[in-house]
């Protein structure tokens, strides 16, 4: 029976830090193996380390016992591997990132294996509220953190010292205090098969929580739809879900209906994802292209989904309750949970190749445009192994005071969300318009540094009036599932535009701005490689509307995508088009694009080297404006913040 009211509260501290630290240490591992890629661009030789997450292999080779010390060794290696790995560079913390989540892969099976064999306290029943909490406590970080996770940033980075210290207090407690239970449980007899559906139904639950849940930044990044209005429905998820488990405990009877709300889950969260997924022409004759609108009926399935949420606890505690009861092996749990690292390892290969399809051989193309279907497959994964529930086993009960613990972070949230945004005025009136692009290289530095304060400092420095960025599209696991935007748009108290949504495939752009950004639009550009888009907005200053382009060409600059920007700019006037490029002036698409637009770096500086010395003939990063449009400087800036510099120019009407 899982009764989700706990004994003892040292084990939901330590429950609670030690999957905050799992994800964390996933999401850096994942992120940093990522970025090898990126310097690159191609598949790195670093991938390899991916094999620590098959971890739970190593069971099947255990003795028949897991000693308390080598129990205890393994979560003293996950607490510091975490605190630890914050303050390494890229390699470094690839690595010691990987081995704290391969000790998380195993100290789970390992757990349910003591849960069944040893612990009289039973622990698995704080087990699901722990995770409850470290969730709850991920979304807040990130809130604070305005994008990034404030316990990993900074001088924040002491909370995580600070919840590692407490963890290992309680760890170090409890060592001593064996209790006195009787250690029984209803043992129930359990094939292997079945053993392995119920660590898929785990390991399915932290895989769409990684994915999505810890970082609700990313469900709105996938629609865009406004963060507010997904953390507000998020938090109502986790208060309904609250007064359901106080007001009305869940029964065997009950098993209908959780078969009902994990099918209305997967189903809203599959079609969130899947009708938000663009049908892109498929010759270059339906381009350039615009984003439809989103209609009503899109909305609904999303917040639907942010509604039923909490099923995904209420799942992962009857998958340990019933691998509890059935009292396996540990070389029988380290074959179950052996194959879901593999299901584990494959759904992340799936969930990157869906950006990074053009660099991944023979069978890259087939994740084109298949983002829903990585979510499809992890939505059937949590909910299948279900049949292997017995109904008796059905037992959710919350007390108030736990229950108010979750409503009140969830509430905490959503008011932290208010008070960490931007606060963007209105711009005091210039006679000239300051205007930047930058490439950020997904907020890492030239020699794959994580850099996002670096930049910031950056753009602070210019004090650009507007803003364009290219390779911003961190909202994903392999960037760490930062919102690099909305960290730099609250920093800089900046209206921002994201562009392409995430289900798109792009690799981001987007646009930031001192005054309001007006009729922002996203279009596409036809592409045999990876997915490209330009952003398209209006921008009043000083009485003066000027037409705002941003964008990012694949490699080499395809000529067939500038042909489509340029189409959508000429006979435009006071237009700014600035972005990466991916061609240099002695091309066939800088002759075509300077046949609409002047090149504002020659407007400038017409024998092409400024009055320091600089000479960027092989520039790719650029600024093509209408003629009418006066240049009063134009500078590119060389930093080690990012691969490439930072360019900016002073304009005027």
């Amino acid at each position: 029976m899982v009764n989700l009211v706990p004994r003892r509260d040292g084990n939901v501290v330590v429950y609670t830090v030690l999957f905050l630290f799992f994800f964390q240490l996933i999401r850096e591992f994942l992120g940093a193996i990522y970025a090898f890629g990126l310097l690159g661009t191609s598949i790195p030789p670093e991938i390899a380390s991916i094999a620590l997450l098959l971890s739970p292999l190593v069971l099947l080779f255990w003795p028949r016992e897991m000693k308390r010390h080598t129990f205890l060794a393994l979560t003293f290696i996950i607490l510091s591997s975490r605190v630890i790995a914050v303050l390494l560079d890229t390699r470094g913390r690839m690595l010691l990132t990987g081995v704290g989540v391969a000790a998380s892969l195993v100290w789970l099976p390992s757990l349910l294996w003591r849960c069944g064999h040893e612990d009289a306290q039973q622990p698995q029943r704080q087990l699901s509220f722990g995770l409850m909490i470290a969730v709850l406590l991920l979304i807040l970080f990130r809130v604070l953190g305005g994008g990034l996770d404030l316990s990993t940033h900074g001088p924040y980075q002491l909370l995580g010292w600070l919840l590692a210290a407490l963890a290992a207090f309680f760890v170090r407690r409890q060592a001593r205090d064996q209790g006195s239970g009787d250690g029984s449980t209803e043992r129930a007899a359990a094939t292997f098969g079945q053993l392995a559906l119920l660590a898929l139904g785990m390991t399915s639950a932290l895989i769409l929580l990684y994915f999505a849940f810890t970082s609700p930044n990313v469900v709105a990044r996938w629609t865009g739809a406004g963060y507010p209005a997904v953390i507000i429905a998020l938090a109502l998820g986790v208060v309904l879900f609250v007064a359901l488990g106080v007001l009305h405990p869940w029964a065997e009877a009950d098993m209908g209906l959780l078969w009902v709300l994990n099918g209305l889950f997967v189903l809203t969260l599959v079609t969130t994802v899947w009708s938000h997924q663009i049908r892109f022409p498929g010759d270059a004759g339906g381009y350039p292209f615009y984003a439809p609108d989103i209609s009503l009926a899109q909305k609904i399935p999303l917040y639907l989904m942010l509604l039923l949420w909490p099923v995904i606890f209420v799942d992962f505690a009857l998958y340990a309750q019933e691998t509890v009861s059935a009292q396996p092996s540990l070389r029988t749990l380290g074959g179950a949970f052996g194959l879901s690292a593999l299901y584990l390892v494959l759904m992340l290969f799936g969930h990157v190749f869906t950006t990074v399809y053009d660099y991944i051989p023979v069978i890259g193309a087939a994740f084109r445009d298949r983002f829903w279907l990585v979510h499809l497959v992890a939505g059937l994964g949590l909910v299948l192994p279900l049949v292997a529930v017995r109904r008796t086993s059905l037992s959710w009960k919350l007390t108030p005071a736990w229950g108010g613990t979750l409503a009140f972070l969830a509430l905490l949230t959503v008011g932290a969300v208010f008070i960490t945004m931007g606060q963007p005025g209105d711009a005091v009136p210039r006679a000239t318009l300051t205007v930047l692009t930058y490439n950020i290289q997904q907020g890492y530095s030239k020699n794959g540094q994580k850099s996002a304060d670096d930049q910031l400092a950056l753009m602070r420095a210019a004090d650009a009036d507007i803003i364009g960025l290219q390779e911003s599209d961190t909202n994903r696991i392999a960037g760490g599932n930062a919102d690099l935007v909305r960290y730099y748009a609250n920093a800089l108290d900046m209206y921002s535009y994201y562009g392409p949504t995430t289900v798109a495939g792009t690799f981001g752009i987007a646009l930031l701005s001192k005054v309001p950004i007006e009729n922002p639009r996203t279009f596409y550009m036809f592409s045999e490689g990876e997915q490209t888009a330009a952003i398209e907005a209006q921008i009043t200053a000083d009485q003066e509307t000027y037409h705002i382009y941003v964008t990012h060409l694949g490699n080499g600059g395809p000529i067939v995508q500038q042909e489509a920007v340029v189409q959508v700019v000429s006979g435009k006037e006071n237009v700014i088009l600035m972005g990466d490029f991916n061609f240099r002036p002695d091309t066939e698409q800088y002759e075509l694009t300077t046949g609409v637009l002047d090149d504002a770096w020659l407007r400038r500086w017409p024998d092409g080297t400024d009055d320091r010395g600089a000479q960027p003939s092989k520039r790719i990063d650029h600024f093509f404006i209408s003629s009418e449009l006066h240049v009063e400087d134009v500078r590119y800036i060389d930093s080690p913040a990012s691969d490439h510099p930072a360019v900016t120019a002073i304009l005027r009407p």
